[in-house]
C-alpha cells in the first residue's frame, strides 16, 4: 500500500480505537446518557452489529456479499472482498417511551463501529499475471459495542407499612464491547469463514431509596458494579449459484446474475465476571457512611448460541434483494451475579438495494445505491410476563466517492423507524440515524514490476 494510504489508515484506525476506549469509560459513569428501562435486564440493550450499508436493508448479512464493503455478520463474505476497506460509523437515536399515559423523550448517539478488512489476494496482480480467480481469501478486525445500559427510573411506593411514601430511583450505565477478528476463504462458488470475538465491558446498577415522609431520615443506596470478559466463535458459509448465457462463440459464461445462500452459527459462549457491591447512606446528598462493601466477587455466565439463514438475488451493479431469518437460545443465558430468566428470540428481515445506472457519466444520482427494508423480531426480555417484540422500516442511500486512481469509496446513510415493547405496559417508538463511510484501496499486496 502507498505511504499516503498507509498513514491515513493507521492514523484513522488508532484514533478511532482511542475514541472507542474513551467512550467505554464514559459509559461507566452512573449518570446515563440514554433512558431505556429495558436495559436494566441481562447485559443491556442490544446494539446492531451491522454496518451502515446493511442498515438501509434492514440489517441483512447472512447471504450478502459485496466486493468493496464489509459484512461482519457472516465471516464467509470476507472472501468476496476485492479491495481493502476501512469502515467507521456514527449514529443518533431519538426514543419516545410511553407507559400509563406518561411519555418520555430522549436522545442518544455515539461512535458505532470501526473495522478494517482486506483481501489476501490482489485482483490487479491476478489480471496482470493472467491468473484465474478460482480462490480468494479475506480478513477483518472490528471494534463494535455489543450492548448498552442506560436508564433513570423513579418509582413512588405508597404501600410500605408505617411509611406514607418512599421513592426508589433506579439508575444504570455502562455496556459491553466486542473486538472481532474474522477470516474467510472462497474456492469457486463456495465460501467459508470463522470469527473469534473478545467481549469486555462493565455495568453499573444503582437503587436509591428516599423515605420522603420521614423527616431527617437517611437515604440508602445499593449499588453493584460488574465487569465482563469472554470469548465467542462464529462460523459462516455462503454458496453462489451463477446464471450463465451463451456468448458469441457459443460458450456458456456468467452473466452477472447469481443467487447466494448463506448461513451462520455462533457457539454458546462462556464469560467470567468480577463484581463489587456496596451500600451507602446519605443525608442531604452528603455521604454519611458506607455500611457494607463486598469486593472481588467472582462469577461465571453463559451467552446463548445463535444462527441465521439468508438468501440473496444479485444482479451485478444493479439489483440486490434478500430475505433472512435468525434466532438465539436466550433461555440458556446464565449470569451468576445477576440471575434472570430470558426467552428465546428470533427475527425476520427483508431488504434490497437498487442502482439505476452504475456506469452513468453525466448523472450522479443514477450511480447512487438506493436501499430499503423491513425487520420484525422478538426480544429475549419480558414485561409483565409478556415477551417484548418490535418492528422497523429502513431506508438508506450509498453515495460513491471517486478517489485517486479511479478507486471508489462510499458514504452511506440510513434511517430506521420502529416500534418495540408490550402493548399497554411499555411502548417505545424510535428513529435511528446512521452515517458511515468506507475508504477503499486496491494497492495492498500489489506486486510492482520493473522492466
Amino acid at each position: 500500500m502507498s505511504n499516503i494510504w498507509h498513514k491515513i489508515f493507521t492514523v484513522l484506525f488508532l484514533t478511532m480505537l482511542s475514541l472507542s476506549a474513551w467512550s467505554q469509560v464514559q459509559n461507566s459513569n452512573i449518570s446515563p446518557k440514554v433512558n431505556s428501562p429495558l436495559s436494566r435486564f441481562a447485559l443491556g440493550d442490544f446494539v446492531p452489529q451491522y454496518f451502515s450499508a446493511s442498515a438501509g436493508m434492514a440489517g441483512l448479512g447472512a447471504g450478502w456479499q459485496d466486493p468493496y464493503q464489509l459484512n461482519i455478520l457472516n465471516p464467509a463474505s470476507l472472501a468476496s472482498l476485492q479491495s481493502t476497506a476501512f469502515e467507521g460509523g456514527l449514529y443518533a437515536r431519538r426514543s419516545k417511551l410511553s407507559s400509563g399515559g406518561i411519555d418520555d423523550v430522549s436522545w442518544g448517539g455515539n461512535l458505532q463501529y470501526l473495522s478494517l478488512g482486506f483481501p489476501l489476494r490482489n485482483v490487479i496482480n491476478q489480471a496482470l499475471d493472467r491468473k484465474s480467480n478460482d480462490w480468494n481469501a479475506g480478513m477483518s478486525i472490528t471494534l463494535i459495542p455489543q450492548t448498552q445500559v442506560g436508564y433513570d427510573i423513579r418509582l413512588v411506593d405508597t404501600l410500605t407499612p408505617g411509611v406514607e411514601s418512599s421513592t426508589n430511583t433506579l439508575k444504570g450505565a455502562g455496556g459491553t464491547t466486542k473486538l472481532r477478528w474474522g477470516t474467510g476463504f472462497r474456492y469457486e462458488q463456495l465460501s467459508v469463514g470463522a470469527e473469534v470475538g473478545f467481549l469486555f465491558g462493565n455495568l453499573i446498577n444503582s437503587r436509591l431509596v428516599d423515605f420522603d415522609s420521614l423527616e431527617g431520615s437517611l437515604n440508602t443506596e445499593f449499588q453493584d458494579e460488574i465487569s465482563f470478559r469472554g470469548t465467542s466463535w462464529t462460523f459462516g458459509a455462503q454458496y453462489a449459484f451463477l446464471f450463465k448465457e451463451l456468448n458469441k462463440e457459443g460458450e456458456k459464461v456468467p452473466n452477472g446474475k447469481r443467487i447466494v445462500l448463506g448461513a451462520t452459527l455462533s457457539n454458546e459462549a462462556d464469560f467470567t465476571m468480577e463484581g463489587t457491591q456496596f451500600t451507602r447512606r446519605y443525608l442531604s446528598s452528603i455521604v454519611s457512611d458506607t455500611i457494607f462493601r463486598n469486593e472481588n466477587i467472582k462469577g461465571e455466565g453463559v451467552l446463548p448460541s445463535s444462527y441465521s439463514l439468508g438468501v440473496h438475488f444479485h444482479d451485478l451493479n444493479r439489483l440486490n434483494i434478500g430475505i433472512e431469518y435468525g434466532a438465539s437460545a436466550w433461555s440458556n443465558y446464565r449470569n451468576d451475579l445477576k440471575e434472570e430468566q430470558l426467552m428465546d428470540n428470533y427475527y425476520v428481515a427483508i431488504g434490497g438495494e437498487y442502482i439505476p445506472n452504475f456506469n452513468s457519466y453525466n448523472n450522479y444520482w443514477e450511480k447512487i445505491r438506493y436501499r430499503a427494508g423491513f425487520r420484525y423480531g422478538t426480544d429475549p426480555r419480558t414485561l409483565d410476563g409478556q415477551q417484548v417484540e418490535g418492528y422497523s422500516f429502513t431506508l438508506g442511500m450509498g453515495f460513491p466517492v471517486i478517489m485517486p486512481r479511479q478507486q471508489v469509496s462510499f458514504v452511506n446513510t440510513a434511517v430506521e423507524l420502529g416500534r418495540a415493547g408490550v402493548d399497554g405496559v411499555l411502548e417505545e417508538t424510535f428513529v435511528r440515524l446512521t452515517l458511515g463511510f468506507t475508504l477503499n484501496d486496491n494497492s495492498w499486496f500489489f506486486k510492482r514490476k520493473f522492466n
